[in-house]
């Protein structure tokens, strides 16, 4: 399990040294890491007392410790609550401190001193009392860290984080597990786990595989060629099934690579040249060097447009090979690796704009070059709606396509026009949405819990929530898990098949030698003389996490082609043959790059092995 999961769950299970409420054997558990000093926590209590009465004795509720470091109360409250002598009293402790007055005060705490007999006692005695009190407050504090609890109330169900609402029906739907929710909980957690995508991707891979070597392959194939068309009152565009995906659905992924590259030019690592340096050269000479032994190999005829084919990294593969090494791997070689896939994909990008583009007509890619205009006006004017985007967008993906260049760079073009915005002052807009919430409570009363808030309150708090993200980062918060979990696996299974036979590299070993050599030898040369380079001449600095040798491991990993190198194979050989022996060589290569990686990365020098054991 990576720390990124972990964080996800809760670290320590409930034991006799928490505060429970509820029998020990009940099916449900909800743990809530508070404050008393935090009025959320406060909010929150109330709903946790209607929870309970909804669900009886089949729930236990645990309360641990997560005092307010900005309240100088927030301790205090927490050690006297500890100070209690048995569960009931610390559970009458706890209800005096969440609700004797709307904010915890000094007179409160004295309360609850004078309620547990503290100010009876010697000072020295009540000391002794404090200090232990404090040892449990502090194990929850460790506790809540390593939950990975940044605010609260944080709650968990049964062992796992809860990030949904805090009102009882929300909570009493996830913690009975309605359909939906399952449902919901299931995605979140797949999608939340680093290598879901590509084992996605993998495992989508595995079974067009196995379809096109079973009795069902012909027809399989057969179906990806089924044309399809899209009319305009007798203007259409008829494609197979496969094209409307290659060229059609695909265009998410790279309206996502256009984001991403995007967001790392402006706010990321590539943001700062001197950091940015090393990523990128590293990236062109893992598009370079594979290209160049390519083309040393082919030498000369058709094939010598599959230069391209091994020059792409598949992003998902590399990273969750990156990120299931765990601790083996260091995080910043993770996001020197990520940054180097970004510029990868841009260089990939303009191969695919440059050398597979044919039969260019000039008309159409005018009318692509209006929308690219209208698109930069409408940015420049400060318009944020999603619908004039949207529309120039699918006309310039129209025209593309008609006008000979690959369709897809809609998607990166429309990226670039995607508007960003400064960012939000947050206390602004909080003091707005508590301003409109408080009015509105005030106004109706009882009213708004039974029928809920008015028109008028419910676009407000929209608008307040749509200020807060940009709309370049809202886009591709929403459509990058579409392309992971849908485009990409949908684009696999109709381009994976292959039917594996004897005659399968007759007269093309050389073909396929050219691409395993490429990614498999080129990828890593690449990135390790162009990385040793920049580093050498000083116009990169010398990462202090990693060295060449972890370099070397992360080119090997980089040499997992697969999605755009079998994008790349299927535009530049037209022969099905030819496209079969490509696709062969660049599983058996991306495989093979992976399990070099991965022994490269997860191999230790003998005497740091012995330092690290002491």
């Amino acid at each position: 399990m990576s720390h990124d999961e972990a964080r996800h769950r809760l670290d320590r299970p409930v034991d006799a040294s928490d505060h429970v409420l509820g029998p020990a054997d009940a099916r449900l558990t909800l743990v809530e890491y508070g404050s008393y000093a935090c009025p959320r926590c406060r909010t929150a209590n109330a709903e946790i007392a209607r929870l309970r009465d909804t669900l009886g004795e089949r729930t236990r509720y645990v309360f641990r410790h997560r005092p307010l470091t900005d309240n100088p109360l927030a301790r205090r409250a927490a050690e006297l609550a500890e100070c209690a002598t048995d569960e009931e009293e610390f559970w009458r402790i706890h209800a005096l401190l969440m609700s004797r007055s709307a904010t915890l005060t000094e007179a409160d705490l004295r309360a609850v001193e004078k309620e547990l007999g503290l100010d009876r006692l010697e000072p020295g005695e009540a000391q002794v009392i404090l200090d232990t009190a404090a040892e449990r407050v502090v194990r929850d504090e460790r506790s809540a860290h390593a939950s990975g609890v940044a605010f609260t109330p944080t709650f968990f169900i049964n062992g796992l984080r809860y990030d949904g609402a805090w009102d009882a029906f929300s909570l009493s739907e996830a913690m009975l597990g309605s359909l939906g929710h399952r449902v919901h909980s299931a995605a979140v957690n797949f999608g939340s786990w680093a290598p879901s995508s590509a084992l996605l991707l993998g495992l989508v891979t595995v079974i067009a595989l196995l379809i096109s070597n079973s009795p069902a392959g012909e027809a399989f194939a057969h179906f990806w060629e089924l044309h399809l068309s899209l009319d305009f009152q007798g203007h259409g565009l008829t494609l197979p099934l496969v094209e409307w995906i290659n060229d059609g659905l695909l265009t998410v992924f790279f309206l996502v690579v256009g984001l991403e590259v995007k967001r790392e030019f402006t706010v990321g690592r590539l943001a700062r040249p001197r950091l940015a340096s090393l990523p990128i050269a590293a990236a062109i000479g893992g598009l370079v060097v594979p290209a160049l032994l390519y083309l040393a190999i082919v030498r000369s005829g058709p094939w010598l447009l599959g230069a391209g084919v091994p020059m792409p990294t598949d992003t998902a593969f590399a990273v969750a090979l990156i990120v299931m090494l765990g601790s083996r791997v260091p995080i910043e070689l993770r996001i020197f690796l990520t940054a180097a896939s970004i510029v990868d994909d841009i260089g990939t990008i303009a191969v695919v704009a440059v050398f597979y583009s044919t039969g260019l007509d000039v008309w159409a890619l005018l009318i692509a070059a209006a929308a690219v205009v209208l698109l930069a006006l409408i940015n420049r004017s400060g318009i944020y709606r999603a619908w004039p985007y949207t529309v120039l967008g699918f006309i310039l993906w129209l025209a593309l396509h008609e006008g000979g260049v690959h369709a897809t760079l809609a998607g990166v073009l429309l990226a670039m026009f995607i508007p960003t915005r400064p960012p939000a002052n947050l206390s602004a807009l909080l003091a707005q949405a508590e301003t409109v919430l408080e009015t509105e409570t005030q106004r109706r009363g009882p009213d708004l819990l039974e029928h809920g808030a008015s028109r008028r309150v419910l676009e407000a708090i929209d608008a307040i929530h749509d200020r807060i993200e940009s709309p370049a980062d809202r886009l591709l918060r929403l459509v990058e898990p579409w392309s992971s979990y849908f485009v990409l696996p949908l684009f696999a299974l109709a381009n994976a098949g292959l039917v594996i036979s004897g005659d399968l590299f007759d007269g093309r070993g050389v073909l396929a030698a050219a691409i395993a050599v490429g990614l498999i030898l080129g990828k890593p040369l690449g990135v390790v003389l162009a990385s040793a380079l920049v580093i050498r001449t000083g116009l990169a600095e010398r990462p202090r996490d990693f060295g060449l040798r972890q370099i070397m491991g992360a080119g090997a990993v980089a040499g997992i082609g697969f999605t755009m190198s079998l994008f790349i194979a299927g535009r530049s050989f037209p022969d099905p043959a030819d496209f079969a022996a490509a696709k062969a060589a660049i599983f058996g290569a991306s495989v093979v790059s992976g399990v070099i990686g991965c022994l490269v990365l997860a191999w230790k020098p003998r005497e740091k092995a012995d330092a690290a054991a002491q």
